[in-house]
């Protein structure tokens, strides 16, 4: 089954990444190689791709839609926490971009067979690497009701999560969840029909990005990444972020702020003691959205949000 993913912001991300040939970029999130052979193109004819994903779909997938730059690519199975250890395994220090797009793709959603997707009956896993120990059903079958309230709560920003949480555990008492489309039900019918009347998403929307987030551990693995990622550029070189909700962009946000100050000083000292200095500059003092063109074309890139950097 081929590999469906639309590359969100493709000339937006290809434009801050700053590709040049003869020049090293990691796409640490390959999915369906959009941006990749993007970059491919412009590094000939002697640049590198470090392409990183932790699905193993995507890896198979980009072995054949980037044959053609066989010769410029080295792929990994991998989380993307791991790109100092990618990095020494090709015996290099820093490179030239790292692009990050986040989130879930869409073969994920609709070709994986892993639950991603309330609108599909389908076993709860949500695993992006499927050699991943906890899957979805692991949290909903056994956390208690006041974890799950938690994550829904934080994780997906959900209103009613204490509703839906208390509804979960009386559910599994039961029968145990065990597909996407019983999840979603539970959902639904914890939500009065009153306020899912008016909601313009799905009323599974929140609670089904939180277990997944929940799942692959993404934003304690992306804030790891943010504080260590200045170290694997090169001088100039250049850093895209490709966000998809609040909670993940305020990371980057943070986290390039943090890096453009440098000094950690509290504001009452007279001069800075700490000897922090800034190590990157924002090259974009906005969140840049995608056109309305775009959205028209490919919905799932209304909530984009873009950021970028390059180090001093």
């Amino acid at each position: 089954m081929a590999y469906r993913h639309i590359p969100v912001m493709l000339n937006e991300a290809i434009h801050y990444l700053n590709c040049r040939p003869g020049k090293t970029y990691t796409d640490c999130t390959l999915g369906g190689s959009g941006h990749a052979k993007a970059i491919c193109e412009r590094i000939q004819p002697d640049g590198l791709l470090i392409g990183i994903d932790q699905d193993i779909d995507a890896i198979t997938n980009a072995q054949k839609a980037l044959q053609s730059y066989s010769s410029n690519i080295r792929l990994f199975h991998g989380n993307f926490q791991h790109l100092p250890r990618f990095l020494s395994q090709v015996k290099i220090n820093a490179i030239d971009g790292i692009l990050l797009d986040l989130g879930v793709s869409q073969h994920q959603l609709e070709n994986s067979g892993r639950g991603f997707s309330f609108q599909k009956d389908e076993p709860l896993d949500m695993r992006m690497d499927r050699r991943s120990a906890t899957h979805a059903g692991d949290l909903i079958n056994n956390l208690a009701e006041d974890a799950l309230r938690k994550i829904f709560k934080t994780l997906g920003e959900e209103r009613w999560s204490k509703q839906i949480a208390r509804s979960i555990v009386k559910k599994r008492r039961q029968k145990k969840i065990q597909t996407s489309r019983q999840l979603a039900q539970i959902v639904c019918a914890a939500i009065p029909r009153s306020k899912t009347a008016t909601q313009r998403i799905h009323p599974a929307t929140r609670v089904f990005m939180a277990l997944r987030i929940a799942v692959n551990r993404e934003l304690e693995v992306l804030s790891s990444f943010m504080a260590g990622v200045a170290d694997w550029l090169n001088p100039e070189g250049r850093l895209c972020v490709l966000a998809f909700h609040s909670l993940e962009d305020r990371i980057v946000k943070q986290h390039i702020k943090a890096m453009e100050k440098g000094c950690i000083c509290p504001p009452k000292l007279p001069e800075c003691v700490c000897g922090k200095k800034p190590v990157m500059r924002s090259l974009t003092k906005k969140v840049v959205r995608p056109g309305d063109e775009e959205v028209a074309y490919n919905p799932m890139a209304r909530s984009t949000r873009l950021r970028a950097a390059e180090k001093l």
